[in-house]
């Protein structure tokens, strides 16, 4: 089933159930004489609004991410605590302190109770049946996805009979690819080897695949890093076997059904829908603060000119999405021409060019703030990798093969290494940092974009900024 198909119907079926629930909870309300008839076309509207509620929070709880190789059961328990906050959320609005604090629950209370309970019933219910006829139509062979597994050794044999066993994963295995010998012609179990590594992108092409299982045996790191590096350029999603999961540092996303584990090192960052949210929430989020700081904005120009020759703002091109160059700005922190004798370094915890009323704003972050024009201009995202100078990026990039998987995606004000991590002061310190950001990119959802800005808020009203 198409990814787009696959969201039309949950999003359908979140539909009809949560109107059955809410028009559920009317009937009970009714038969208690709770509740006063309206119009038709009013109860619609309040059906609909209460429904775009619950799809905002359903989203926020990721119950919206696609489900190939998911357990129902998970998926039942991510609805109950979804629907539980929801509920949470109901009860305390309608919170009365001098009425509830002084009498028994009412009946009007209780009904919240069997809201949580109709919503359960119905939602847990209607996404169990969705989900177990696409599964039924995955064990019929309607809906695999085309698999690659490289590698031609005994373990890769292992994990095409295990996948074959159990269709229902969604993998249908159209052959094998060597990694070096030619040994083309082969079979196992029907399934022929169709060539060797250096005939990825052409197989990939070819065959239709959408999915590549990495099973290497015991390779040397550095050649199985060899062989994500080729992946990482081809419309596949990759997996790899759990043995090789320590060579894959910072990316952490494992599966496991029908006691089946694959850990997947490259899964779609964000759905088309997510991004077009993002996009939104950036452009809204960016004007209103804007508009709102505009009189720090005053203030804090004013004191850079009052304290420190040179300009109020510092620009400075730096690398975005898909290597991109864009220029970036922030309020001026350092004394003029910082970098003419020293060229290019990082700036440290007591770093003499930082200004005083830069030591303060880069304690407060506000430092970043103007960065809000790059974020409307579409260069950045507020939350997202860093972006870096040119020439870090290249000095990185040997340095560290998985370096450009940072650069897939749109760089940021502030990230998971802004909130988690220390600051950079050294190339050996990156290592850290760039952990950070592969845990961020393979776990992308607006639930963690929410959770890194509050961090960040967090961070700012502390002053641990550096």
């Amino acid at each position: 089933m198409p990814k787009p198909i696959e969201k039309l119907l949950l999003a359908v079926t979140d539909l009809i159930t949560i109107n059955l629930a809410f028009f559920g909870l009317l009937q009970l309300r009714t038969q208690a004489h709770l509740f006063v008839a309206a119009e038709p076309g009013i109860l619609l509207r309040i059906s609909l609004l209460i429904y775009l509620v619950w799809m905002f929070l359903f989203i926020f709880f990721g119950l919206y991410q696609s489900w190939y190789t998911k357990s129902r059961f998970d998926e039942l328990i991510t609805v109950l605590k979804t629907v539980a906050f929801g509920i949470a959320l109901i009860f305390i609005a309608t919170f009365e302190p001098e009425t509830d604090f002084s009498q028994p629950p009412t009946i009007g209370r209780m009904m919240i109770v069997s809201y949580f309970a109709l919503m359960l019933i119905f939602v847990g219910g209607g996404r169990l049946l969705l989900h177990t006829v696409q599964r039924k139509l995955l064990e019929a062979g309607i809906g695999q996805r085309n698999t690659l597994i490289i590698g031609w050794n005994n373990n890769a044999r292992k994990l095409a009979g295990k996948i074959r066993q159990f269709p229902a994963l969604g993998y249908r295995v159209v052959g094998f690819v060597s990694l070096e010998d030619d040994h083309r012609g082969e079979k196992h179990e029907q399934v022929p080897v169709l060539g060797e590594l250096k005939n990825l992108q052409h197989l990939v092409t070819k065959h239709r695949v959408e999915e590549v299982i990495l099973s290497l045996g015991r390779l040397p790191q550095k050649k199985v890093l060899q062989v994500i590096s080729q992946l990482e350029e081809l419309p596949v999603q990759i997996k790899i076997e759990p043995d090789l999961y320590g060579i894959v540092m910072g990316q952490a996303r494992t599966q496991q059904i029908y006691g089946f584990p694959l850990i997947e090192i490259q899964p779609q960052l964000l759905s088309s829908w997510e991004r077009k949210t993002k996009r939104i929430i950036d452009i809204a989020v960016s004007l209103v603060s804007l508009v709102i700081l505009s009189p720090l904005f005053l203030i804090t120009a004013i004191a850079i000119k009052l304290t420190s020759a040179g300009p109020i703002f510092y620009k400075q091109k730096r690398v975005g999405k898909n290597g991109r160059i864009f220029t970036i700005y922030k309020f001026r922190t350092m004394v003029r021409n910082a970098e003419k004798l020293t060229g290019p370094v990082w700036a440290g915890e007591k770093d003499p060019r930082v200004t005083p009323v830069g030591r303060f704003l880069r304690k407060t972050r506000i430092d970043e703030f103007p960065q809000l024009l790059n974020v409307l201009d579409g260069d950045m995202s507020l939350v997202g990798p860093r972006p870096e100078r040119p020439y870090f990026v290249d000095r990185l990039k040997r340095e560290y093969p998985f370096y450009t998987r940072r650069l897939k995606v749109q760089p940021g004000i502030t990230g998971w290494a802004q909130v988690k991590g220390e600051y950079d002061t050294t190339i050996e310190g990156v290592k850290e940092k760039l952990e950070y950001d592969l845990y961020y990119i393979e776990n992308m959802s607006l639930r963690m974009d929410f959770r890194i800005i509050f961090y960040t808020l967090a961070t700012i009203l502390r002053f641990k900024g550096q």
